[in-house]
């Protein structure tokens, strides 16, 4: 933020907040919020040649390290086939490492490199410091609905996997 001690130009909220254009504003919120949070860690991402399907799934593992592939794939609602796109390209730049599963030979079990750990701390810091400089502008309280509205959103099983992240690390 350019500005840190900026004044919020977001009116409150009306009581008829789920008017379309209540709704729609909403919705810019969210479009314009994602793509500011994402820019902040382009950079880090593009000195190490990665993309935003790169950080996601390093994200998960770092999150859930042993995750397996099939795990990964409902986390992130891609298709195999990108999927393997990305597990190839980080395990040629000996950024994850792909092993059978434990209770399960058949699956892959997914754990970062030391220099996947370090890219993905990396990538984070810059989300973590966006992240931190919004939250402290908005306050305890709308941090508390963002997750709710947020959560709102996500059906029963995604809500699942949320409570689940970093439950295994």
């Amino acid at each position: 933020m350019a500005d840190e001690n900026f004044l919020s130009q977001v009116p409150a909220a009306s009581a008829l907040f789920l008017r379309e254009e209540e709704v729609r504003r909403g919705i810019e919120f969210l479009f314009f919020g994602h793509g500011a949070l994402w820019r902040a860690g382009d950079a880090q991402l593009a000195e190490n040649g990665l993309g935003r399907a790169h950080y996601r799934a390093l994200y998960f593992i770092a999150r859930q390290p042993g995750l397996t592939i099939s795990d990964l794939l409902a986390l992130l609602g891609i298709t195999k086939q990108s999927l393997g796109r990305v597990i190839k390209d980080l395990e040629a730049r000996e950024m994850l490492v792909t092993r059978p599963g434990n209770r399960d030979r058949r699956q892959k079990e997914l754990r970062l490199t030391p220099t996947g750990r370090a890219v993905e701390a990396a990538v984070f810091g810059q989300l973590r410091d966006a992240m931190s400089r919004a939250y402290t502008h908005a306050g305890q309280a709308a941090v508390t609905g963002f997750w709710q509205v947020n959560e709102a959103l996500m059906s029963p099983r995604e809500r699942q996997r949320v409570a689940r992240l970093g439950s295994e690390s």
